[in-house]
C-alpha cells in the first residue's frame, strides 16, 4: 500500500516476516525483495525510517540498514541523503541492456506507454538467423514504446514457443508499471536469466518503421539488439529495438544505466 505522500506502508511487513527461517537480515531482505518482484511498490516511491522499518519487522536498525544496502547493491534502491531510502527500479538490469524502460521512464516523472502491435508465431517459417538461435518454433512481440504518447522505440521480441505457452494479447498492459515485458516474461511466464550480450548498429527508417515511430523515410536511427541467457547458456529471448533517440550511458557506477536523451 503506498500513502498519500507516496511513502510506502509495511503495517503488515512484521507479520509475514515471523515465519520465516535464517537470519533476521536475510528475512527483512527476503519480504522487501519479494514485494518489490511482485511489483507491491511503484518506482519512485520512498520507504519508512529505519526505526519505521525496525519497529515493524522488530529487528534492530543495524539489521534494517544491511537488509536495505543488499537491495541498494543489487539496484532495487537508492539511498539519498535528507531523503532516505527510494525505489530505483523493480527490474535491475542483470547486464546493461536489460534496464526496464518502463522504470527509467517512471523515474524522469514521465508516462511511459506500450502499444502492442502483433503477436506472431512461426513454426520453422522465422527469419534462419533467429531459428538458429530460438530454434524452429518462435514467437514474435511486436510493441511500440511511448513517452508521454510520443513513439520513441519500435521493439520486436522473439522467444522461444514453448517458454511462453498461453501468451495471448491480455498479457500485455499498455500503461502503469507492469507495462514491462522484463516483468511480463519473469513474472508471467517464470522466465531468468543471468547475462545478456548487446550490440549497437545504425540503420535508416524503412516505410514501416517511419510509419511507426513518425518519422521519414531514410531517417538514421539506432538498433539496439539484445540476447539473454539462463545459467545453463541458454537463449532466454532476443530483442531488437529500433529508437529514434540517442542513447547515453552512465558508466561511473558499478552496472551501466541506459538513459532516455
Amino acid at each position: 500500500m503506498i500513502n498519500r505522500v507516496g511513502q510506502i506502508d509495511l503495517i503488515a511487513g512484521g507479520d509475514a516476516m515471523n515465519d520465516k527461517p535464517g537470519p533476521k537480515y536475510k528475512r527483512v531482505y527476503d519480504t522487501l525483495r519479494k514485494r518489490l518482484q511482485d511489483g507491491y511498490y511503484s518506482v519512485g516511491t520512498r520507504l519508512p525510517t529505519e526505526d519505521a522499518l525496525a519497529t515493524t519487522f522488530d529487528v534492530s536498525r543495524v539489521t534494517v540498514r544491511r537488509s536495505l544496502d543488499m537491495l541498494v547493491s543489487e539496484g532495487y534502491l537508492v539511498a539519498r541523503q535528507g531523503s532516505g531510502y527510494l525505489v530505483d527500479t523493480l527490474s535491475p538490469p542483470s547486464s546493461t541492456c536489460l534496464t526496464s524502460f518502463t522504470d527509467s521512464v517512471l523515474k524522469e516523472g514521465r508516462e511511459p506507454g506500450a502499444r502492442l502491435i502483433d503477436i506472431t508465431f512461426f513454426d520453422g517459417d522465422a527469419p534462419e538467423a533467429i531459428g538458429d538461435m530460438l530454434g524452429k518454433s518462435v514467437v514474435c512481440i511486436r510493441r511500440l514504446r511511448t513517452v508521454d504518447g510520443e513513439p520513441k522505440m519500435l521493439v520486436n521480441t522473439w522467444l522461444p514457443t514453448a517458454r511462453v505457452t498461453g501468451l495471448s494479447k491480455e498479457d500485455f498492459p499498455e500503461t502503469g508499471q507492469d507495462q514491462s515485458i522484463l516483468r511480463v516474461l519473469s513474472g508471467r511466464f517464470g522466465l531468468e536469466w543471468s547475462r545478456a550480450c548487446e550490440t549497437i548498429r545504425s540503420c535508416v527508417a524503412s516505410d514501416e518503421i517511419g510509419a511507426f515511430l513518425q518519422v521519414p523515410v531514410q531517417t538514421p536511427l539506432l538498433v539496439q539488439a539484445c540476447t539473454a541467457f539462463d545459467d545453463e547458456q541458454g537463449t532466454v529471448f532476443f530483442e531488437e529495438v529500433f529508437r529514434n533517440t540517442p542513447i547515453t550511458f552512465n558508466l561511473g557506477g558499478s552496472r551501466r544505466q541506459e538513459q532516455l536523451s
